[in-house]
């Protein structure tokens, strides 16, 4: 049932127009953006959210978009006081500290096609690695991931869910910026080429394919995500190839604001 739906009777239908029908769910605490018209009404909201759905033991309001070179936003607790949860994904559990770190839960099934891809053996690399949810998987799947994070406290949790799901003899984690992964790399010894890259760039940061490209060997696979409108993918797919990256496939990954979707694009390195 969608939140509106279960709002009716509680809150006038008039005012529940402005409210998003969707919340997103990560462990047990639910995060909900509920707009400054109905400030009023955010304790119901949050009333309303638990007695439906009695797994969920914290709902946080969103106040601010992601902000900072940490990618975190600003969060009201609403109901609850626990912000530390764990998020199951596919047979794999992450721990985290949701007003320390950015996780994004309707990513999951992406995350999962992309896992299927890794095969044994190969060496991956996933910077801006956050917790892990690109990282674990991989490594579950017998790659060697070298793993790029900057947030001092996502390089943490990023540690222990590596640890509770059993795979961090696969995992190199480096704590730093991607686009200064050359020397990073030479500092660790990782004179490498990549079978694989996964890219979550953050808003904005779309130059970091022009800095993590070259170290991934040719045939190898680049999965990189960005945030464009619709009508500028068929140019971005254009630049790709005439920067020798062949796209094999894309999809949009859902909306992040009015007429701005995540997209992935899948492409091998020519």
């Amino acid at each position: 049932m969608r939140l509106r739906e279960q709002l009716k009777g509680i809150i006038p239908e008039n005012d529940l127009a402005s409210l998003s029908n969707r919340f997103q769910v990560i462990g047990d605490i639910a995060i909900v953006s509920v707009p400054p018209e109905m400030e009023s009404y955010k304790m119901e909201i949050a009333r309303t959210i638990v007695s439906r759905h009695r797994h969920i033991k914290t709902v946080l309001n969103k106040v601010s978009k992601l902000e900072g070179n940490r990618r975190v936003a600003s969060f009201e607790i609403l109901t609850g006081n626990e912000t530390v949860t764990v998020h199951r994904e596919f047979g794999f559990c992450y721990r985290l500290d949701l007003l320390k770190v950015f996780f994004n839960s309707h990513l999951g099934y992406e995350r999962r096609r992309i896992a299927i891809k890794v095969r044994p053996g190969e060496k991956v690399l996933v910077p801006f690695s956050g917790v892990g949810p690109y990282v674990v998987p991989a490594a579950a799947a017998g790659a060697r991931v070298v793993a790029l994070e900057s947030n001092s406290e996502a390089c943490k949790w990023l540690a222990e869910n590596a640890s509770l799901n059993r795979v961090e003899d696969n995992i190199d984690l480096i704590k730093g910026d991607a686009l200064s992964i050359s020397n990073l790399l030479n500092l660790r010894h990782l004179n490498l080429k990549f079978d694989r890259a996964i890219i979550p760039i953050p808003y904005g940061m779309d130059q970091a394919l022009d800095f993590l490209s070259p170290l991934v060997k040719e045939g190898g696979a680049i999965h990189f995500y960005t945030f464009k409108k619709k009508h500028q993918i068929d140019g971005l797919i254009a630049k790709y190839e005439n920067a020798g990256l062949h796209v094999e496939f894309h999809r949009s990954c859902g909306d992040v604001a009015p007429g701005v979707c995540r997209w992935v694009f899948d492409m091998v390195k020519c």
